[in-house]
């Protein structure tokens, strides 16, 4: 059979039959399938911003809220797409199992980082410190920088920024000195043996309650806790304002020592007696 006579055969009303036929039944649904592609990515592009105007009008945390509408707007337009390739007649069974095997080997090479992302959810959820608190975790101590999906960062006394890994931190125990209103300031004084210690009590509470920053309720207290080798032991409490505990904890070691040198109150320290023998005379 030559060309002409496949042309014969197959004339140019056939061809047009066909591409009506299958206009009249799979373009029809292409058809439809593409408005519904464009009214459905729309509808989510509207519901992102819907959810991104309630989260700015409520305060909801920056990081998350970038986070979870770009989820919802890359998990609804997945579905979108499936839903309409199968709509279309094209099997979908392959591309499920595709993302699905995708999920599944992503989440195995991400187990740290989802980790890190659980915790910062937990994190931003309960709220066991917020941000400018003062924490301590894992050995670190400072006051909270940044709160993220992934890491918070903290500053340090120093002025480091370090970086907790929010899963290791939100199974961990957090210590947050920001979370009062007020904090003891636990302060140890050493006197002589030979000194009067009521005297010394004495004298530490006053310098206590003529501080400005020490509360008076509770009020201060000053006990004997140890019998040292050298010395005896005064343990001092007093409360202030947490965000004045550092300079109550400086102004207290510094006005009692000055006060126990007015009062002739004397602070020991080691002392070690030499013997000197001298083997000469003895031998004599």
């Amino acid at each position: 059979m030559n060309t002409f006579n496949l042309l014969e055969e197959f004339s140019l009303q056939d061809i047009w039959d066909n591409v009506l036929n299958w206009l009249r039944t799979q373009g029809f649904k292409l058809l439809i399938a593409i408005v519904l592609l464009f009214v459905g990515f729309a509808v989510v592009n509207a519901v992102v911003a819907w959810i991104k105007k309630i989260n700015i009008k409520r305060g909801f945390d920056k990081t998350l809220g970038v986070s979870l509408r770009k989820l919802i707007s890359y998990g609804l337009k997945t579905l979108i797409v499936v839903a309409l390739l199968s709509y279309v007649g094209v099997d979908t069974s392959g591309i499920t199992a595709l993302i699905a095997s995708l999920g599944v080997t992503i989440g195995l090479a991400l187990q740290g980082a989802l980790s890190n992302v659980a915790g910062g959810l937990l994190i931003i959820t309960l709220r066991p410190f917020g941000l400018d608190d003062f924490i301590e975790s894992q050995g670190v101590s400072g006051t909270v920088e940044d709160i993220r999906i992934v890491y918070t960062y903290i500053r340090t006394f120093d002025n480091k920024r370090v970086a907790l890994p929010n899963g290791t931190l939100a199974n961990s125990i957090i210590t947050n000195y920001s979370a009062k209103t007020t904090r003891r300031v636990d302060l140890k004084f050493s006197i002589s043996y030979t000194e009067d210690f009521k005297k010394a009590q004495e004298v530490i509470l006053k310098v206590a309650k003529e501080h400005a920053l020490v509360l008076k309720d509770p009020a201060p207290n000053c006990r004997i806790t140890d019998h040292a080798e050298s010395a005896i032991v005064l343990f001092s409490t007093f409360w202030c304002r947490t965000e004045d505990y550092w300079t109550v904890y400086f102004d207290m070691h510094e006005k009692v020592k000055e006060a126990f040198d007015e009062a002739g109150i004397i602070i020991p320290f080691n002392q070690l007696d030499v013997h000197v023998k001298d083997l000469n005379n003895s031998e004599k």
